[in-house]
Order: C-alpha cells, then sequence, then structure tokens
C-alpha cells in the first residue's frame, strides 16, 4: 500500500513539473541573447546614391512615386526624383493647432502623417493625419490617446498586415522607450510596447516584412558621431520587444541629423533622409556649421541583401 502511494504522489509530482520545468527551458530558448537571428541584423546594406530634396523630416515611397515632408511642407515626387506637386499650406483644416509634420508613411495612395504643435523640443496637439496622395491635401484626423504618455510624435509607420498604426516619440525618458498602436481603419489606441535596449532620440519607424524599423539621432554630430538603424518584432499580444542594432550610417555625406525612412519594395531599397549643415539644438535648427549657409536635406538610397 506504502508503495502505491508513493507511486501515485510521484506520478503527482511528475504531472506536476513539466509545466514549470517545460516553461523554464522555454524562457531560455527565447532569450534574445541566445538568437542569432533576433541580435544580428537582417540584411547588409549597400550605399547606391543620394538626391537632395525639399524636406527635412520624412520620405515614402509607393507605386514608383515618392514623398517627402518637411516640418511645415508636403511634396511628391516621381521615380525619377522629379518634383511633382508641393503643398507648402498643409495645415489648412486642422481642429487643434499644429506646425509640426514629422516622418511619414503611404499605404493606398493615402500619407500617413504625425502632426502636432512642436517647440524646443516639447510637443503637443498630436494627432494621426491622413492625406491625399496626389493633392496632398488633408483628408481626415485621429486623435491620439493622452494617457498613453506619448510625449511628441517623430514617425509613423503602417503595418498592413495586422491593420496598424505605430508611432514614435523623439522626447527621451518614458515617451522615447515605447511604440504607440493605434487601429488602421478607426484610429482607435490599441496599446503601446516597451522597446527593451531603446535606441535614443527617435527620428522615424518604417514597417517591411514583419519587422518594425526605427531611426535614432543617437550620434553627437558635433563629435562627427554616425547615427543609426534599429529593428523589433512585435509578438501580438506581448508588452516588450527586443531592439536590435541593424546599421551604422558612417558612409552619408557628412554627419548631422538623421529623420525618417521607408523602404521601396519595387526596388528593394532603404531609402533613408539625412540633414547636414544646421546646428540642431533641442529639435529645432539653430544656425549652421561652418562651410554652411542652409541646411541640405538628402535621401540616401541602400540597396537589401538578406544575411
Amino acid at each position: 500500500m506504502a508503495k502505491k502511494l508513493l507511486s501515485v504522489f510521484l506520478s503527482t509530482l511528475i504531472l506536476a513539473l513539466p509545466c514549470q520545468a517545460f516553461a523554464a527551458e522555454k524562457d531560455v530558448r527565447q532569450r534574445p541573447e541566445d538568437d542569432p537571428a533576433v541580435m544580428l541584423p537582417a540584411y547588409s546594406y549597400d550605399l547606391t546614391g543620394s538626391v537632395e530634396v525639399e524636406g527635412r523630416q520624412g520620405v515614402c515611397a509607393e507605386n514608383g512615386y515618392y514623398w517627402v515632408s518637411g516640418s511645415a511642407t508636403l511634396a511628391k515626387y516621381d521615380k525619377d526624383w522629379n518634383l511633382i506637386l508641393k503643398n507648402e499650406d498643409p495645415f489648412k483644416g486642422y481642429e487643434m493647432e499644429v506646425n509640426h509634420i514629422a516622418d511619414i508613411d503611404v499605404y493606398e495612395n493615402e500619407l500617413y502623417i504625425g502632426a502636432e504643435y512642436f517647440m524646443d523640443g516639447v510637443g503637443k496637439n498630436i494627432q494621426i493625419a491622413v492625406y491625399d496622395g496626389d493633392t496632398l491635401e488633408l483628408k481626415r484626423t485621429f486623435s491620439f490617446e493622452e494617457e498613453s504618455g506619448q510625449l511628441e510624435c517623430s514617425g509613423i509607420a503602417v503595418d498592413p498586415d495586422t491593420k496598424s498604426v505605430w508611432m514614435c516619440s523623439w522626447v527621451g525618458e518614458e515617451s522615447g522607450r515605447y511604440l504607440y498602436r493605434y487601429d488602421l481603419e478607426t484610429g482607435a489606441y490599441l496599446g503601446k510596447v516597451h522597446l527593451q535596449m531603446p535606441p535614443q532620440w527617435l527620428q522615424g519607424v518604417a514597417y517591411y516584412d514583419g519587422f518594425l524599423y526605427m531611426t535614432a539621432d543617437d550620434g553627437t554630430a558635433d563629435d562627427d558621431e554616425p547615427d543609426h538603424l534599429y529593428r523589433t518584432k512585435i509578438t501580438d499580444g506581448c508588452t516588450y520587444c527586443t531592439v536590435t542594432l541593424e546599421r551604422t550610417f558612417d558612409d552619408v555625406t557628412k554627419q548631422g541629423e538623421i529623420e525618417g525612412l521607408t523602404f521601396d519594395k519595387e526596388t528593394g531599397s532603404l531609402l533613408l533622409l539625412y540633414n547636414r549643415g544646421a546646428r540642431i539644438i533641442l529639435g529645432m535648427p539653430r544656425g549652421f556649421y561652418d562651410g554652411y549657409d542652409r541646411e541640405i536635406s538628402e535621401v540616401f538610397t541602400y540597396s537589401m541583401s538578406a544575411r
């Protein structure tokens, strides 16, 4: 009888242990430092050219066209970077005061823009704005969730696979440690995801092939330090994600301020907007470096090869 009771006890114990043991083993296997696919870059990037553009904030591409945002402008280019149209009064039609456009994205010929009122490192009246890709005119806006903790919007990305819009914040500390998610169709706030190993000074975000890519103005231009590209994958229902260093931009014309990014699916390339010449203090241009009398904004094109 004692042996039978012992056998029952051991069987019960064995049945109880595997969930914990396997859970622990699963956690070990999922540690990002043990997975080269998480910790290493997904692509190698080769610089193939650059073009000066009218706009210092963001760039996006779709169906052979390119769009570029300035702080207070929108511009459309053809496939050869010939300027087609420019809107120099993009804030017409807003109910709340805004003065700043950040990085942009495009989905089905509609431009998605993070708009706000920005001054000396502080943002307010943040909202998602949607523009017509042909006319560059405002179509509709979605208010952001004030309780999210987001204090500024530096970039925006459309993820058509999950019907989501993602926003990032240039303002650091808690605001800059998250990506903020909204419903693509309704604009409803869906929550935020904690960036683990977060970059400093996020400037842009773009979705490509299941991943979100972020640019960060984390190099000091005065010391000729390069800025960087980062990558993360967000699992549905997870509150955090691991950030991976994807590319160091030590090959641009001159170190300055990195801005938005996009992926041209037709050419399989990364497009990166970079500014040089102006001194940036609290997110605002304040004078110029030696040898410059104006700020120059360039889009750099990189071919991509899977590693």
